[in-house]
């Protein structure tokens, strides 16, 4: 994942917030950060197989974050 692409996918989050999670994570081992010598510079993080453990939760609260962009408080959910 190359940090600006996906901080162009995430509105409503700053690019300075992002980079600091994105940094928390790497700091877990979550994450690995790869940095390319290029102009302009590039980054691109990758989950590591810790990382990999929690790709279902990840998965989960990607979907319910999506629900509610999309205006429904329950995704899934009928009653």
């Amino acid at each position: 994942m190359a940090a600006a692409a996906e901080g162009e996918s995430l509105p409503g989050i700053s690019p300075h917030t992002l980079t600091s999670r994105l940094r928390q994570f790497e700091a877990h081992g979550l994450v690995t950060r790869t940095v390319y010598a290029e102009v302009p510079p590039r980054v691109e993080y990758e989950l590591t197989p810790l990382g990999q453990q929690l790709r279902t939760v990840l998965d989960a609260m990607a979907k319910r974050a999506s629900g509610l962009r999309s205006g429904s408080r329950w995704p899934g959910l009928t009653i």
